[in-house]
């Protein structure tokens, strides 16, 4: 069974693609965040402001980008992203309050 996740592409005001996950993120959907990220070139937002759960497989299709990647991330999954050394090789913030 895949666990519920949706992902909107979209466009800041300033013209910058954002990608938009919400739900939870693990082995059973990690392949649909991961063609969405190929499917889109450039630098690019990945906002997981919505997002509840992301497991190691979640992260692994996260490091391939790492460079164009800009993540905005809820304090939820900070230590995640933080203790997989994902925040050593692309920039990550809170969600803007």
């Amino acid at each position: 069974m895949t666990t519920p996740l949706t992902l909107t592409i979209g466009r800041r005001p300033d013209g910058a693609a954002v990608l938009t996950a919400v739900g939870e993120i693990d082995m059973s959907n990690a392949a649909e965040l991961a063609a969405a990220l190929e499917g889109t070139s450039g630098a690019l937002v990945l906002d997981l402001t919505g997002v509840e759960y992301l497991d190691s497989a979640g992260l692994s299709v996260l490091f391939p980008h790492a460079e164009r990647i800009h993540l905005i991330a809820n304090p939820l999954l900070a230590p995640v992203l933080a203790i997989s050394g994902l925040t050593d090789l692309t920039t990550a913030a809170p969600p803007a309050d």
